[in-house]
C-alpha cells in the first residue's frame, strides 16, 4: 500500500474523531469558551502536519532506496523487511526459482541430446562425403558435395551453438599461431570459396595470440561463411592482421552486399536478420553472428563491424598478443 493511501485513511479517521469532538464541544458544552476548542484544534492540526511530514520524508527516502535497488541484478525483496505480505513474496520467489531450475535442467538435457545427435549424424555424413567421390558424373558429384558440405556446416554450427549456450563452456586459452587459425578456417570453407570463384587475399602476420584455437576458428568460419553467402559482383575476401603493442587486430573484409547503416548496431543481436532480408535469396536465422559475438566475449576478445552497402563489410577482432 502506498504512503498516500495510508495517510489518507489515517487522516479520514482522525478527521472523523476531530469533527465528532468539535460537535460534542459546541452542542453539549455550551458554557466552555470557544477559544479552548480552537486551541485544541490548532494543536491537533500541528501534530497531524508533523506526523504527515515525517511520514512523507520516510516514504520519499524509501522510494529513493527502491529506485537504487531496482538497478541491481539480484533479488531485492529481502531489503524491505516491512514489505506488506512479505511471506507471500518469499513463497512466490521460491516457487519461481524452482520452476526456473527445472526448466534450466530440461534445456541443458536438450542441449546435451542435440550435441550427441550431431556427433552421431557426422559419422554417416563423413561416409557420404567419401562415397560421393565415387560418383562418375562430375556435375552430379559437385552438386551432391555442395549439399553435403552445407549439412556439415550446419551440424558444426548447431554443435558449437549447444556448447556455447550450455552450462559447461570449455575454453583452453593459450598462445596459438594466428596464421594457423586463419588457414584452418579457409580450409573449412575452401569448397564454397572455390565454387564461387572467390579472389582470396591473405596478409596475416606470423604472430601468436592468446585464444582458444577451435573457438576462434569457428568465429572465422562464420565471418567467411557470411562473406560467401552474401557475395555480390566479383567475390573478394581479404584477411589481414595489424600488430600493436599488446594486441593484434585481425580484419576480415568482403565486397558483397554490405550492411545498412541503420542495421550496423544490431548485427550481433540474437535473431536479427537485417532490413533487406538479402532479397529473399537466403533464409537467415540471425544466430550466426550472435553466437560468434558470445564466443568472442567469453574469450575476452572484442569484435566490431563497419560497412558500406555494396562496397565492403569489415569485421575486426581484437586479440591479446603473446609477449
Amino acid at each position: 500500500m502506498s504512503w498516500l493511501k495510508k495517510i489518507k485513511k489515517q487522516l479520514l479517521f482522525c478527521g472523523f474523531l476531530c469533527l465528532s469532538y468539535n460537535l460534542y464541544f459546541i452542542f453539549l458544552l455550551p458554557d466552555v469558551k470557544i477559544w479552548y476548542l480552537l486551541y485544541l484544534d490548532l494543536l491537533l492540526a500541528s501534530c497531524a502536519l508533523f506526523y504527515g511530514g515525517a511520514g512523507y520524508v520516510a516514504y520519499w527516502k524509501n522510494q529513493v532506496r527502491k529506485r537504487e535497488l531496482l538497478e541491481y541484478g539480484s533479488v531485492i525483496y529481502q531489503e524491505f523487511l516491512d514489505l506488506e505480505n512479505i511471506e507471500i513474496a518469499e513463497h512466490d520467489v521460491r516457487v519461481l526459482s524452482g520452476q526456473l531450475k527445472e526448466q534450466f535442467d530440461l534445456n541443458c538435457d536438450l542441449q546435451d541430446y542435440i550435441a550427441k545427435w550431431c556427433h552421431e549424424v557426422k559419422i554417416p555424413l563423413s561416409a557420404s562425403l567419401l562415397m560421393n567421390k565415387k560418383i562418375e558424373d562430375s556435375s552430379l558429384r559437385g552438386q551432391m558435395q555442395e549439399q553435403l558440405e552445407r549439412i556439415n556446416a550446419q551440424l558444426n554450427g548447431a554443435l558449437l551453438g549447444c556448447k556455447v549456450q550450455g552450462k559447461l563452456f570449455d575454453i583452453q586459452v593459450k598462445a596459438v599461431s594466428l596464421p594457423g587459425c586463419v588457414k584452418a578456417s579457409v580450409r573449412n570453407n575452401q569448397f564454397f570459396l572455390i565454387k564461387n570463384h572467390f579472389l582470396l587475399e591473405l596478409s596475416v602476420e606470423d604472430v601468436k595470440v592468446y585464444t582458444d584455437k577451435s573457438w576462434l576458428v569457428y568465429v572465422l568460419d562464420q565471418l567467411i561463411s557470411n562473406a560467401i553467402k552474401y557475395a555480390a559482383g566479383r567475390p573478394v575476401l581479404k584477411i589481414w592482421s595489424t600488430s600493436k603493442e599488446r594486441e593484434v587486430l585481425l580484419c576480415v573484409e568482403d565486397h558483397g552486399e554490405g550492411i545498412r547503416q541503420e542495421d550496423i548496431s544490431r548485427v550481433f543481436e540474437k535473431g536479427f536478420i537485417g532490413g533487406s532480408h538479402h532479397n529473399g535469396k537466403y533464409k537467415s536465422t540471425g544466430m550466426g553472428l550472435y553466437i560468434a559475438a558470445k564466443i568472442i566475449e567469453r574469450l575476452g576478445h572484442q569484435i566490431s563491424v563497419e560497412s558500406e552497402p555494396f562496397k565492403y563489410t569489415r569485421f575486426t577482432v581484437r586479440l591479446g598478443k603473446e609477449g
